[in-house]
C-alpha cells in the first residue's frame, strides 16, 4: 500500500479551507474513486488528470486509486485540485519526493497535455494558505502576478506539469516575471469634462465625502451617466487592505482582466437594466459567485434606467445598503461578501423623458408620470440620502470654453474633508460619514440645537420619516466637514435636507 498527501486551498466565499489532499494505491481491481463532496468539475478531474500524465511522460498506476479530500463534510469544487491530485498522485508512486506537512500549497487545473492552466480566487487562496502558515505555494504561471500580491509566501509560477515536477525533484525554480507594483494611475474620466450641472457637482462632492447614496432625475441628455462616470475620480484612493479585498473579490468572480491588478481606483460597476436579482447580489447553483453588489465594493454601483429595471431588483439592494454585506444561502451552503458601496441611480422623469422645470413638451399624463416613478419603491427611496434633480446646461454653459474644476482638484477637497472625519472617529469600527450608526447620531454627533430644533419640526411635521431624520444629520456632517465647521449649523442642516428632499442648493 502506498499513500501521500499534499495541500491545497478551497473556497467558500473569501474564506480559504485548507484541504489535505490523500492518495492511497492499493491492490485490487483498476479504479478510481474521488472522495469529499466534489462536484461534476471535480469528478471529471480523473480523466483530465491521467491525460496530464500520461502525456508529460510519467505513469498511471493500474491499481485501486482512492482520493480523499478532507475535511470530508466540506462540499469541493473547481479545477483547481487537478494538480495536487496529479502531485500527491506521483508522490504515492515514488516517482516524486514526498511534500513536508503544512510546507507547500498547490492549485491549478491541467491540461490533457500536461499544460497548467489559469484557476479563479487564487488570491484570497493564497492569502488563506499564508495565515495557516504555509510557507510556498505553486500556481499557475498566469496566476503569478496575482498570487505575488501576498507578501511573506513564496511564490512558485508554473507553466505546465513538468515544471512542477523539475521543481520538486530538483529545487530549480522556473523562470517568473517580477511582482507587479500598486497602480498610481489615475481615473481616465475627468469631471471637468461636465459643462455646467454646478448643484449636481456640489451634491457629488458632498456625496463622495461621506460616502451617500444617490438618485439623478433629469431627462435624457442632461450629463447623468457622465457624472456617476467620474465618481470614482474624486474618491480617494484605496488603502492596501481595501485594494487586496477588491482584488479578491474579483478574482473569485473571473472579472481580474477588466480592473487592473492592485488599482488604487475605487471600483465602477454599472450592471445594465435588464440584469436579475441573482446577478446583481451573487449566486450560482455550485461555487457561489459574488455579484454587481460586490463587485462594487468599496466604489461605485451605477444603474441607469433605473425605473426599468424589472420588480424586484432594485429592492434586493435594500439589505446590502443597510449591512454593507450580503449573505447568500443555497443547497450548498452560505456564503458572506461584502457588499459596502455608493449606490447612485440615475432616472428619467416620465416614460417619454422630456418633462423638466423648462417647460419641455411632455406627453405624459400626471398619472403616467407618477406610476413611473412609483417604480422606484418607497423603502428603495427611504435609503437614497441624496437626490438630484439634473435638467440641461443652459446655451451659455454649453458654449463657454472654460472648464470647470478638474477631478484632482475635487479630490483633494474630499481627501481633506474625509482626514476631518478619520480624526473624529478615531477608536469606532466605521470611517464615513454615512455609517454612523443611529444611537451615536443622537448621544454623540448631533447638530447644533438650531440645526436639532429644525430636524425635530420637520419630524414633527411628518416630512421626515426616522431614517430620513438620520440620513440629513449623516448629511449634515459630511457638510460640515467639506466647510471645516467643527459640528453642523442651521445651514448645513438645511442644506443636508435640501439635498435629502431634491431641493437646488442655495447659493
Amino acid at each position: 500500500m502506498a499513500l501521500a498527501l499534499a495541500s491545497t486551498v478551497s473556497l467558500t466565499g473569501l474564506i480559504g479551507n485548507i484541504i489535505d489532499v490523500e492518495v492511497d494505491i492499493s491492490d485490487g481491481l483498476p479504479g478510481y474513486i474521488l472522495l469529499g463532496l466534489p462536484d461534476a468539475a471535480l469528478n471529471e478531474s480523473k480523466d483530465r488528470v491521467r491525460a496530464a500524465l500520461v502525456n508529460s511522460g510519467e505513469s498511471w498506476p493500474n491499481k485501486k486509486v482512492t482520493v480523499s479530500l478532507s475535511p470530508a463534510w466540506l462540499p469541493k469544487s473547481g479545477s483547481a485540485f487537478d494538480l495536487p491530485i496529479a502531485i500527491t498522485l506521483l508522490m504515492a508512486q515514488g516517482q516524486v519526493p514526498k511534500d513536508e506537512v503544512g510546507k507547500c500549497v498547490y492549485l491549478g487545473e491541467l491540461a490533457l497535455d500536461g499544460q497548467v492552466r489559469e484557476v479563479r480566487g487564487v488570491l484570497p487562496a493564497v492569502l488563506a494558505a499564508k495565515k495557516s502558515g504555509f510557507i510556498k505555494a505553486l500556481v499557475p504561471f498566469k496566476n503569478y502576478a496575482e498570487a505575488k500580491c501576498v507578501s511573506g509566501i513564496e511564490i512558485i509560477a508554473i507553466e505546465s506539469l513538468r515544471d512542477a515536477l523539475h521543481y520538486l525533484r530538483n529545487g530549480e525554480v522556473p523562470n517568473f516575471p517580477e511582482q507587479i507594483a500598486i497602480s498610481d494611475s489615475d481615473y481616465f474620466l475627468d469631471l471637468c469634462d461636465v459643462a455646467g450641472q454646478v448643484g449636481a457637482r456640489k451634491a457629488l462632492e458632498i456625496a463622495a465625502i461621506g460616502g451617500h447614496h444617490l438618485l439623478f432625475i433629469g431627462p435624457p441628455g442632461t450629463g447623468k451617466t457622465m457624472l456617476a462616470e467620474r465618481i470614482p475620480s474624486i474618491l480617494p484612493p484605496l488603502s492596501e487592505e481595501s485594494i487586496l479585498e477588491v482584488t479578491a473579490i474579483h478574482s473569485i468572480a473571473g472579472t481580474l482582466p477588466d480592473r487592473e491588478l492592485l488599482s488604487k481606483l475605487p471600483p465602477f460597476v454599472a450592471p445594465h437594466h435588464t440584469t436579475t436579482a441573482p446577478a446583481m447580489i451573487g449566486g450560482g447553483a455550485h461555487a457561489i459567485r459574488p455579484g454587481a453588489t460586490s463587485l462594487a465594493h468599496q466604489g461605485v454601483l451605477f444603474i441607469d434606467e433605473a425605473p426599468e429595471c424589472a420588480r424586484g431588483v432594485l429592492d434586493s439592494l435594500r439589505q446590502p445598503l443597510e449591512s454593507g454585506n450580503v449573505t447568500i444561502s443555497r443547497a450548498v451552503g452560505s456564503v458572506t461578501y461584502p457588499a459596502r458601496f455608493m449606490l447612485v441611480l440615475a432616472a428619467n422623469p416620465c416614460p417619454c423623458g422630456r418633462f423638466s422645470g423648462r417647460g419641455r413638451s411632455c406627453t405624459c399624463t400626471q398619472i403616467a408620470i407618477r406610476r413611473y416613478l412609483q417604480r422606484l419603491s418607497g423603502p428603495l427611496l427611504d435609503r437614497i440620502d441624496i437626490r438630484v434633480f439634473v435638467d440641461s446646461p443652459s446655451r451659455i454653459e454649453m458654449a463657454s470654453d472654460e472648464l470647470g474644476e478638474s477631478s484632482a482638484v475635487v479630490r483633494d477637497r474630499v481627501i481633506a474633508a474625509r482626514a476631518i472625519a478619520d480624526e473624529r472617529f478615531i477608536g469606532s469600527n466605521w470611517k464615513l460619514n454615512s455609517q454612523i450608526p443611529p444611537s451615536e447620531l443622537r448621544k454623540r454627533f448631533r447638530a447644533e440645537k438650531m440645526g436639532m430644533n429644525f430636524l425635530h419640526t420637520e419630524l414633527d411635521n411628518e416630512r421626515l420619516s426616522a431614517r430620513g431624520f438620520h440620513k440629513v444629520l449623516r448629511i449634515s456632517w459630511s457638510i460640515a466637514d467639506s466647510k471645516g465647521h467643527i459640528i453642523p449649523n442651521r445651514d448645513d442642516v438645511e442644506s443636508a435636507f435640501r439635498l435629502r428632499e431634491g431641493m437646488e442648493l442655495l447659493a
